[in-house]
């Protein structure tokens, strides 16, 4: 029997790098996709084929992508996500009323993975109003406290839906233990609270009994359950969410999200042996964003930086904020190579350029009158130095058109070019370049050797 394998894709940005495109994509090559860490922050847009046969576009925020097709592959919820309920039913309900699939009996949940409760998500709201100007810029959904809960131990996992009344019991104790930090902390009353959380409440419990009801077979250990599958030879796809300069530990802290968004999260968040891993795939667009607060060297603030925002669409999936936009960081993603050890490089999104006549990317800083190939520790005191790659117009109108490799002009081929040079010593290789939102946009140019 073919021993089985797993592959872990993330972002090697700030998140939002087009990894759900690209899982979508490569998913044909595996029998498991298997989300690890984080929850509704996410947003994973995909283009789908609907129920008449066309592309629709959908937004997943828990399902792991590549279930929207037609097939046998199966998706896992990992122990290290947080999960909300009513997210997850009416993402479930979305996938089956856009493409006619039920994804419920695709799926397997990790009795470990923990609860968004409507009172993590005010608990949210009142800590970024709290922290005025100092706000992390989060998504609201209630990821934080969620999982300072779990780390804290007072969270509620999902093995407790198991046995309803265990669960009203530690849903109640965990309500009044928010109750009391909303109060005392942030001034709420319980009058506040319960106008706030009121219609919420009613959903959760409305998605508890359809978890119930519909999944809750499929609540199991999926640390065994998994391991056996690749003993049995299955393949497996571990799909990260944000970006690895998100990081709890290694990244822009304090701007930064509240799980292990790297490789060795997929290890902890699936109950996997590393040994088991077979490639790092890492995701960057041909440029950079980042949504909220924290630093950002490479930030575009002029009228270049506006028409990639627009061409891009860079709009945050889960909150439709304004991305803000900014050159590549090659520094940034040496620093993503080393802390994943990422064996293959995709980058997307290069269509985007499509009104520009060219792109820069940082290749080095300039730190105290040296230069520094790493990303550095105060980004006030450093200051990017870029490479400029310039589009002729016909190259620039066909970005989003090319289905080849040596289609590419001039422009793209220097880029690719200088891109390998500076991969030379980091063990990675570039596997491939997206040029449109659509699945069947991706190009491989393993083969693509000289300008």
């Amino acid at each position: 029997m073919e021993k089985g394998y797993v592959d872990v894709l993330l972002g090697l940005q700030w998140g939002d790098e087009g990894k759900g495109k690209i899982v979508d994509y490569l998913s044909p090559q595996y029998d498991i996709i298997a989300r690890f860490q984080g929850g509704p922050n996410a947003g994973h847009t995909l283009y789908v084929k609907n129920k008449e046969g066309k592309q629709e576009r959908i937004v997943l925020h828990v399902v792991p992508s590549g279930l929207t097709r037609e097939d046998e592959l199966m998706g896992v919820l990992g122990n290290g996500m947080v999960i909300c309920p009513i997210a997850f039913k009416d993402e479930i309900k979305n996938i089956f009323d856009v493409t006619g699939i039920d994804v419920c009996e695709k799926l397997v949940i990790s009795t470990n993975a923990h609860m968004i409760v409507p009172t993590h998500r005010l608990l949210d709201k009142a800590s970024e109003i709290a922290k005025g100007k100092g706000a992390i810029g989060t998504t609201g959904k209630g990821i934080g406290p969620c999982y300072m809960d779990k780390a804290g131990r007072n969270g509620i996992r999902f093995e407790s839906l198991i046995d309803l009344s265990k669960f009203n019991e530690e849903y109640l104790r965990l309500e009044n233990k928010h109750r009391e930090i909303l109060k005392q902390q942030y001034g709420y009353t319980d009058e506040q609270i319960n106008a706030e959380i009121k219609e919420q409440c009613y959903s959760f419990k409305r998605s508890i009994l359809f978890i119930r009801r519909k999944m809750i077979r499929q609540i199991k250990r999926t640390e065994y359950w998994l391991n056996e599958q690749i003993r049995e030879g299955k393949k497996v796809l571990a799909e990260g969410a944000q970006g690895t300069m998100l990081d709890i530990d290694h990244g822009t802290y304090p701007f930064v999200t509240s799980s292990s968004t790297i490789a060795g999260g997929a290890c902890t968040g699936l109950g996997i042996s590393p040994l088991l891993i077979r490639k790092v795939i890492g995701v960057t667009k041909a440029y950079c964003t980042r949504v909220g607060n924290g630093e950002f060297p490479t930030e575009i603030t002029d009228q270049v930086g506006e028409q990639i925002r627009k061409d891009g669409n860079e709009f945050g999936s889960t909150t439709g904020r304004p991305r803000r936009c900014g050159w590549m960081d090659f520094p940034a993603l040496e620093y993503s190579f080393l802390i994943n050890g990422v064996t293959d490089l995709i980058i997307t999104k290069i269509d985007v350029f499509k009104n520009l006549s060219g792109f820069k990317v940082c290749s080095e800083y300039m730190v105290q009158d040296k230069v520094s190939r790493e990303y550095p520790v105060d980004c006030d005191k450093a200051l990017p130095l870029y490479e400029l790659f310039e589009f002729n117009e016909h190259e620039r109108m066909n970005l989003g058109n090319i289905t080849d490799e040596e289609e590419f002009g001039k422009g793209v081929k220097q880029f690719i070019f200088f891109m390998r040079l500076k991969l030379e010593n980091t063990g990675v290789q570039l596997a491939g370049i997206s040029n449109g939102p659509e699945c069947e946009k991706y190009i491989d140019i393993k083969s693509l050797q000289t300008v």
